[in-house]
């Protein structure tokens, strides 16, 4: 225990010495009773006359900071060859690239290989690499994150225009016929064929065509709530107005016969209870879909990849295609009596017209179904866009057409003794 004892005061002696030698250097012992250590950094080096020396290139010294411990002098070291050797494996990842340990080597060996689809690395020399936010997507070195850039269908783009400038020739094109229509309002052709419900029929294509602007452009709130709505009452509004006239054209044959109770649903009464009863049902539930789930712009960032396609939410698909099956339905009857009556008797059997017209009409939707379907994104909207002109288109060229025909080139058949020629009764009660 004495021996312990006498130790243990010398020792606390011993860590206490400090003092400078001959030559200046300190000299003292640290916690553990260890000297300072103070170490001569040597390279050994050949000269060109082939005669090798040890040179000191620095030193490390144990008393020091830790930033000024180690002491290197570069220009005195010399290196077999003009550039310093590589002390690792493999050279850093660059930004952009993550760490990938090579199996079976040492940690200091990898490969770097790029991020994955979505991911960046900021800095040098990542083990990992980090995901972007939902709305960003990585640049083209994939060390930073940019927004997505977003797709609709734009009116810039050619595919926008294109539909753009077939819209507002459709919409001149009826207008047009309404013009003509309107200047010569008191002949044969127009009077025959009902021409106040004609005006209606023209003005519903002409709107028919301007709705399709609605559905180009970056959709928002309001243009999202109305563009299926105003859309679906246009429609149903032109398909009753075909309607009304191609039941006018069965009742005005059926009550020329002897004692008929149809000779009171002449006039302009049915047509417009028609068009209005057949319209205010399509009003009806669009209202309701407005009112309870309605349409609004919605951000579908999953679909592709670095791109938010921007559309439009239904709502509710059920009212969405509450919509097309009501003027579907509607189309069906409408196409139905019209094929029944195209071979009644006249001069100017207006149902024949109406036939061709609803079966242009019921195809091109019986084929937008499928194909709205199967498309994403802005291609749903290209598809509804075709799918309105295509049925605009139908229904202007097989009705209005052959009377601009008459009206305007074969002026000889545009007379009333013409159109009396076989069925009098017919024409005078139109008038």
């Amino acid at each position: 225990m004495a021996c312990t004892e006498s130790a243990s005061r010398i020792l606390h002696y011993v860590k206490n010495v400090y003092f400078r030698n001959k030559v200046g250097e300190q000299v003292f012992f640290d916690a553990n009773g260890n000297p300072p250590a103070v170490y001569d950094i040597l390279q050994w080096q050949l000269s060109p006359a082939g005669l090798s020396s040890y040179a000191r290139v620095g030193q490390f010294n144990s008393s020091a900071t830790a930033k000024k411990a180690l002491f290197i002098n570069d220009s005195s070291i010399l290196w077999d060859g003009d550039k310093v050797p590589q002390s690792v494996c493999s050279t850093i990842c660059q930004r952009g690239f993550r760490k990938i340990v090579q199996p079976g080597q040492p940690v200091c060996c990898f490969d770097c290989v790029p991020c994955s689809l979505g991911e960046i690395a900021n800095q040098s020399d990542s083990a990992e690499c980090l995901r972007c936010p939902i709305d960003q997507w990585p640049n083209e070195g994939r060390d930073k994150c940019l927004p997505k850039k977003k797709d609709f269908l734009s009116y810039a783009e050619p595919l926008g225009l294109t539909l753009t400038t077939l819209a507002l020739f459709c919409f001149l094109t009826v207008f047009i016929i309404f013009i003509i229509f309107i200047k010569y309002c008191n002949t044969p052709v127009v009077k025959a064929n009902n021409r106040n419900i004609s005006y209606i029929l023209l003005s519903g294509l002409m709107l028919s065509s301007l709705s399709c602007l609605m559905f180009i452009g970056n959709p928002r709130t309001p243009t999202c709530m109305l563009r299926q709505a105003a859309f679906g009452i246009i429609f149903v509004l032109c398909v009753s107005c075909v309607l009304a006239k191609t039941v006018l054209v069965v009742i005005a044959f059926n009550s020329t016969k002897p004692n008929s109770s149809l000779k009171k649903y002449i006039g302009s009464k049915l047509p417009n209870a028609i068009v209005c009863g057949c319209t205010f049902i399509q009003v009806l539930v669009c209202t309701i879909w407005l009112g309870t789930f309605p349409p609004f712009p919605e951000d579908n960032m999953a679909s592709l990849s670095g791109t938010v396609v921007v559309g439009c939410n239904e709502g509710s698909p059920v009212a969405f295609w509450c919509v097309l099956g009501y003027m579907g339905a509607l189309s069906c009857i409408s196409f139905a009596v019209a094929f029944l009556s195209r071979k009644l008797p006249d001069t100017f059997n207006e149902a024949k017209f109406i036939t061709f017209s609803m079966l242009i009409f019921i195809s091109v939707w019986l084929s937008f179904i499928p194909a709205y379907l199967s498309t994403h994104g802005k291609y749903m909207v290209v598809v509804e866009i075709f799918a309105i002109l295509s049925s605009s288109a139908g229904l202007t060229i097989c009705i209005f057409l052959p009377k601009c025909y008459i009206i305007l080139i074969q002026s000889h058949m545009n007379t009333r003794d013409f159109l009396l020629g076989r069925n009098a009764m017919y024409t005078r009660k139109l008038q």
